[in-house]
This record gives structure tokens, sequence and C-alpha cells, in this order.
């Protein structure tokens, strides 16, 4: 069982910059590839960007690249969500989320029901 907890967020005017946390608990953090996801008012919740157990391995949704880094720290159990250049598209309800299927991972790392836990979520509003 793996918890967890998000930290992170608020309200940011456009072209600003926001970092999400995402703390697990457990001792096997490391054992488990992780995503982020979000979901905006109306619409299905997305991929954003996904990272394997190393760091060595990251992927992003096209609409984020060149703008968002998805990171972890294994020693902290924590993965980070750093968002700069900020548009008020980006604005959603954000989750992250930790995958325990191994590297079957690799294929479908954009998917949410590859996901096995999820954070409580958090808001990031982007003004114009």
């Amino acid at each position: 069982q793996v918890q967890l907890v998000q930290s992170g967020g608020g309200l940011v005017q456009a072209g600003g910059s926001l970092r999400l946390s995402c703390a697990a608990s457990g001792r096997t953090f490391s054992s488990y590839a992780m995503g982020w996801f979000r979901q905006a008012p109306g619409k299905e919740r997305e991929f954003v960007a996904a990272i394997s157990w190393s760091g060595g391995d990251r992927v992003y949704t096209d609409s984020v690249k060149g703008r968002f880094t998805i990171s972890r720290d294994n020693a902290k159990n924590t993965v980070y969500l750093q968002m700069n250049s900020l548009k008020p598209e980006d604005t959603a309800v954000y989750y992250c989320a930790a995958s325990g299927r191994g590297s079957r991972w690799y294929s479908s790392r954009e998917y949410d029901r590859e996901y096995d836990y999820w954070g409580q979520g958090t808001q990031v509003t982007v003004s114009s």
C-alpha cells in the first residue's frame, strides 16, 4: 500500500511558475513509476507527465513539453512537477499517481488505468 500526499499548487498569473510535490509513504517508493495527470472542469482526466523508477526515462504530453519538468528524489520518497510558463489552459486539478505494474508501464504509462495509487489532487489556477 502506498499513500500519496500532494502539496503545492495555487493561483498564479499566466507566464508564472509553480512546483507540485507528491510525497509517498513506505520504503518501496523506488519500485514505483510515477505520473502526473490533470482534470479541468467539464473534461476528462488527462496525462501530463511520467517518470520511471530511477528517473532516467521521462515522458510528457505535447502541450507541456518544454514548460513542465517531472523529477523524483527516491531518498525523499517524493516526485515533483515543475511548471513554468503557465497558461490559462493549464488550469486544472492535478493528481500524482504511482504505478506498480512493472515493465508494462512503458507501453501504457499515459493511461490512468495503469496507476494503482493516487494523490488527493491539488488545484492549479492560471489567470490571464
